[in-house]
């Protein structure tokens, strides 16, 4: 399994020395941005986003890091930005370092959005510490959150894994994924959602000992029919 995953969505805790998200990703701390902060095809897709986005546009990041590459870049690009995340210690960086949006500290499973909805979600990487089950409801919350023609940028680490014990970055973690044919239907069948584009990359994280690992990322769309 990959390491490639940003900030912290699920913060439901381990046993047994394993940590959940939040204790993780704040033992982690800007150690995951130095490593992980300039991946190719995430900056890509950011970009591709940006570009189709108008100015104003309310965009989510779920799983928001520190605040970079991800919702800078945005809210450079003139974005309405909201980031979210389970761990503390990420919330506090993100808003030090990218002042011009806004950061929460809460689950993806217990965020509110606005009444209004989102013209766009980022979510790269946030899930794969959740159960399967509970990746299939965030995926649904994810994209019901979106207006109608709202896009949807996302990337995992495609694998067929439920429950893995894993070591990343020096620490215990338990991890869960989907194929990326599974990943793909999820988008689709659960999510309601059309997929424009897929890639796989391999990425080797710019940290010692680091090893290539595999990312799917997925660019959808939600029908401009879409109900609530």
């Amino acid at each position: 399994m990959g390491d490639g995953y940003e900030g912290g969505a699920a913060g439901r805790g381990g046993a047994g020395g394993v940590l959940g998200a939040a204790e993780l990703f704040d033992g982690v701390g800007l150690d995951y941005e130095r490593a992980f902060g300039r991946l190719p095809a995430q900056l890509a897709a950011v970009e591709w986003l940006a570009g189709r986005l108008p100015a104003g546009a309310r965009v989510l990041d779920v799983g928001s890091g520190t605040g970079r590459p991800v919702a800078a870049l945005l809210a450079a690009a003139g974005c309405e930005v909201t980031g979210i995340d389970v761990s503390r210690t990420m919330v506090e960086l993100a808003r030090a370092q990218v002042p011009g949006a806004r950061f929460e500290q809460v689950d993806v499973r217990d965020h509110t959005p606005p009444e209004e909805g989102y013209d766009a979600v980022c979510a790269f990487f946030p899930l794969l510490m959740m159960d399967r089950e509970d990746q299939v409801l965030a995926v649904r919350r994810m994209a019901s959150w979106l207006v109608p023609g709202g896009l949807l940028v996302s990337a995992t680490v495609p694998a067929d894994v439920e429950g893995l014990e894993i070591t990343w970055m020096g620490r215990r973690a338990r991890v869960s994924s989907f194929s990326a044919e599974a990943y793909l239907g999820l988008l689709r069948e659960e999510g309601g959602l059309e997929v424009l584009h897929h890639e796989l990359s391999v990425f080797t994280p710019e940290v010692e000992g680091g090893e290539p690992e595999e990312h799917l990322f997925c660019y959808a769309r939600r029908g401009a029919g879409a109900g609530g």
